[in-house]
């Protein structure tokens, strides 16, 4: 999933020490800035791609709190996105906070956009896939009080010609997605379950591409201990196709930990997405370092293998072995 800076923008504005560049704090209004840029050297596991630089993430977000009363707050933000050589505008949010939670309007990532538990920068590849995370129209509620969470999120209506993907056919299709989570902390375990349901999202999960209605669980826990972190994920999803009744359905397991060694910390996964229709699955194993150069600042290096098949051919596995490196700086 998409883990933006802008993930954690309803905290920062309601009064987050994780806040980027204060800009302006005075007579109840405040406005921060923040940003991401991650670069890669990259080779993934499908054969016929050579390894390359790539931009991973480029984002600027800037967010504002204005101080209506004691226990009421308006909150806004707007985030742009670089990453495809383009500027696009993937956030413009604006809401109400206090103790009831936080509610917000407008274009914005889905809760279920937070959800996974893979410790893996590109290569753990068979994580769980809700397909679509973001919307346009977007009422979104959040709520938690550092032991129990919870939210719900709800992309009311995206309009489109949406071809069914033969070239000749194509229908106005209206994109509903509709997801909710809800967790508890105690000690060091974090717990939580994300449900999440979808209908006509454009999608290549089936030939020709087309739309798709998505419907599935994850359920998700990690614990922290000293300077250990263990995670674990069990996740269903059924994908259907909207222009017929040809359906996939899918389990997917994942189990990861980490080790914090001062500024370094290294991490392994295994993630199997098991076709509960064709009794098929595919796995992938990675493994990765990050060195913390300031609290600004990541390098890191990851590899992984997988058993997956990019080619039309015969063999059992014909993926090629994955490896990256890469600098992360966030202000």
């Amino acid at each position: 999933m998409k883990k933006t800076l802008l993930a954690l923008a309803v905290l920062t504005a309601a009064g987050s020490a994780n806040a980027g560049i204060n800009l302006y704090d005075a007579n109840g209004v405040k406005v921060d800035l923040s940003g991401a840029a991650e670069v890669q050297y990259f080779e993934d596991y499908e054969p016929q791609n050579d390894a390359k630089l790539r931009i991973d993430d480029a984002d600027l977000a800037l967010t504002t709190s204005i101080k209506i009363s004691e226990q009421l707050t308006t909150v806004a933000g707007m985030a742009f996105e670089f990453e495809d050589g383009d500027v696009t505008s993937d956030e413009l949010w604006a809401g109400f906070s206090g103790n009831f939670g936080t509610l917000t309007f407008g274009r914005q990532y889905l809760v279920s956009d937070d959800s996974g538990i893979g410790k893996d920068y590109e290569l753990g590849s068979e994580g769980i896939d809700f397909v679509q995370t973001n919307g346009n129209n977007v009422v979104k509620y959040v709520y938690d009080n550092g032991t129990f969470y919870f939210g719900a999120s709800h992309d009311m209506k995206d309009n489109g010609l949406i071809s069914d993907g033969s070239g000749d056919i194509s229908q106005d299709a209206n994109t509903y997605v509709t997801d909710a989570r809800i967790g508890y902390r105690v000690g060091g375990l974090d717990a939580r379950v994300y449900y999440y349901t979808a209908d006509n999202i454009p999608g290549t999960t089936f030939k020709p591409a087309g739309v798709i209605d998505v419907e599935g669980y994850n359920l998700e826990a990690e614990y922290a201990f000293g300077q250990f972190g263990l995670a674990a994920s069990f996740g269903q999803l059924e994908y259907k196709n909207s222009f017929g009744a040809e359906k996939l359905r899918g389990n997917v397991y994942q189990i990861a930990a980490d080790y914090t060694m001062d500024k370094t910390t290294f991490a392994i996964g295994y993630n199997n997405y098991d076709r509960r229709d064709d009794k098929s699955d595919t796995y992938a194993v990675y493994a990765n370092v990050t060195q913390k150069m300031h609290n600004n600042v990541n390098v890191y290096a990851e590899i992984g293998t997988t058993d997956a098949k990019f080619l039309e051919t015969n063999e059992s596995s014909n993926s090629d072995f994955g490896y990256l490196a890469g600098i992360e700086v966030t202000f």
